[in-house]
């Protein structure tokens, strides 16, 4: 974030809370450009979950990463914690968490009426089981139908569920926010074994 001299006391708290995260080894989480626009103060967080596939030497991020072309992407999100010493009526509170999650399924999952109510169930008893205190949650899930012509007719047809939710943290201790989320993040990539209680999506697409 560049001078950290003049961020507030709030916010450089939530900063240390995000580092001290303990999130999956299979979730690759790296900090991305944060919006300017939506608070005076913003971090942003990436994250994938891909297939296990050969690696080589070095790391899997930067131009000199290594091509692993038989990884594929099970799951991406989005992080943001914003924060507004002032304070906003429509938050409730100086801070709020922004999150955004995308996983594919397979296609004959797209009818079920009930993908959008389990993407829900599962931030809240995520939330629940990390003890992460918060309010003013709120959100929409939404099944994205591709399907390929032309050149790339021979593509299958795919359906994504995506999940795209907020919400007020009780403090700038996030720690267990951002783990929750993580934990999330995984279980839409369908990895084992879930948490207690945390209801299972059946139908995750293998490679």
């Amino acid at each position: 974030m560049g001078d950290l001299s003049q961020v507030p006391p709030d916010f450089l708290t939530a900063l240390g809370a995000l580092r001290r995260a303990a999130c999956r080894a299979e979730l690759k989480l790296e900090e991305i450009p944060a919006p300017t626009r939506l608070a005076p103060y913003a971090v942003s967080l990436g994250a994938e979950v891909l297939t296990p596939g050969p690696v080589g030497p070095g790391s899997l991020h930067g131009p000199g990463a290594p091509l692993v072309p038989d990884q594929l992407e099970l799951a991406t999100g989005r992080f943001i914690l914003l924060h507004d010493p002032a304070g906003s009526p429509v938050w409730n509170g100086t801070f709020r968490i922004v999150t955004y999650i995308r996983a594919e399924l397979e296609p004959d999952m797209g009818n079920d009426q009930l993908l959008g109510s389990v993407a829900w169930t599962w931030l809240v008893e995520a939330l629940e089981q990390h003890g992460a205190r918060y309010s003013m949650a709120g959100g929409t899930a939404t099944r994205v139908l591709s399907e390929s012509y032309g050149t790339l007719e021979p593509r299958d047809d795919s359906i994504d569920i995506e999940l795209r939710a907020s919400w007020t943290p009780a403090d700038a201790d996030v720690q267990s926010h951002l783990e929750a989320w993580a934990d999330m993040v995984c279980t839409f990539a369908g990895l084992p074994p879930l948490p207690d209680g945390v209801t299972p999506l059946p139908g995750r697409r293998r490679s």
